[in-house]
């Protein structure tokens, strides 16, 4: 028996009400999910800021068919925009950080567990390892030049692509004079300023087994991007055994890491976007040893085994929940 279940909100979101003001709020579905945009300020801006999550959606999409990465992935070769080229450079730059734990080029393998459409299936090895022959970000490295992009394989910036493009809202929502927005990309958070009424943001992490229930919550004020990465997400089941869409590019098969899911937080959301996935395939034992020598981001990772290991500066913000802190 095969079954699909997709969870697009991995972070449950609990805001406190605010008594000072009330944001302007809304929803939209893009970047194949729901998104939720408040913000304290000018009316006017949130549907700039709409329209520009559509612009980046129509840029970065790989499955629409007018987007400069489907014609990448179709002719080999295409002239990116500034942001197009901008995004793919900074994926990159988390794919070497990570030693390929997050790779762009990993489409080929999404292609063929059928991710892409309601296909899902367990593929052939002799599938897999043509998938396999074209993923690795190195074959990226010496194909970019300032706007054009060169490439025989394919890739997907899903993986970083709301963490950015919450990034790019939080920054143009600044730079016209809001000093308080809180966005919902699908499970990516990103807050912009403390609120103003002086209370926290309360943030709650997915009960993996609960995913519409919460095992603690984060509190914090201020501007921070916080992205999970799950395995409960997106999956199917087949022949009794379940498969996640969180694939490994070494291996082509869903991450078998021990974890089940992985929370980031930095001040930016690319990066958080990113490090979520790749911290969630690489595991406790790498992606601790890689926090250790790192500055920019804390992380709550959750076990398989219904452990829960928080970053030294993390823990200070979790509440409602035991856990294990991580020590440099």
């Amino acid at each position: 028996m095969k079954k699909l279940c997709a969870i697009s909100l991995l972070l449950v979101c609990l805001l406190c009400g605010c008594t000072e003001s009330v944001p302007a709020e809304r929803e939209i579905f893009a970047m194949d999910t729901l998104m939720t945009l408040r913000v304290w300020g000018d009316d006017t801006l949130v549907s700039d800021a709409v329209s520009e999550i559509n612009r980046l959606d129509a840029l970065l999409s790989v499955t629409n068919e007018n987007s400069e990465i489907f014609a990448l992935n179709r002719d080999g070769e295409a002239e990116l925009s500034a942001d197009t080229y901008d995004l793919l450079v900074k994926a990159i730059a988390v794919s070497r950080r990570t030693d390929g734990a997050f790779d762009p080029t990993v489409y080929p393998l999404v292609v063929a567990w059928g991710f892409t459409k309601d296909e899902q299936h367990v593929p052939t090895q002799e599938a897999l390892d043509a998938a396999r022959s074209l993923v690795g970000y190195e074959r990226l490295l010496n194909r970019l030049d300032v706007t054009c992009v060169s490439f025989d394989g394919r890739i997907d910036l899903g993986g970083i692509a709301k963490g950015y493009t919450a990034q790019r809202i939080v920054d143009f929502l600044r730079s016209k004079g809001v000093e308080t927005a809180f966005l919902s990309l699908g499970g990516n958070v990103q807050t912009l300023g403390s609120k103003p009424d002086g209370e926290a943001w309360v943030v709650g992490i997915a009960d993996p087994d609960r995913p519409s229930q919460a095992i603690g919550c984060l509190r914090f004020s201020g501007s921070l991007a916080l992205v999970t990465s799950g395995g409960y997400q997106r999956y199917f089941d087949e022949n009794g055994v379940r498969y996640h869409h969180i694939l490994d590019p070494k291996t082509g098969y869903p991450a078998d890491s021990g974890l089940a899911s992985v929370t980031v937080l930095a001040h930016d959301g690319a990066l958080a976007d990113g490090l979520s996935t790749a911290l969630f395939v690489m595991g406790m034992e790498k992606a601790t040893a890689l926090w250790r020598e790192s500055d920019d981001f804390e992380a709550v990772f959750l076990t398989e085994d219904g452990g829960i290991f928080v970053t030294e500066g993390a823990a200070s913000l979790l509440r409602d929940c035991e856990f294990t802190v991580i020590e440099r």
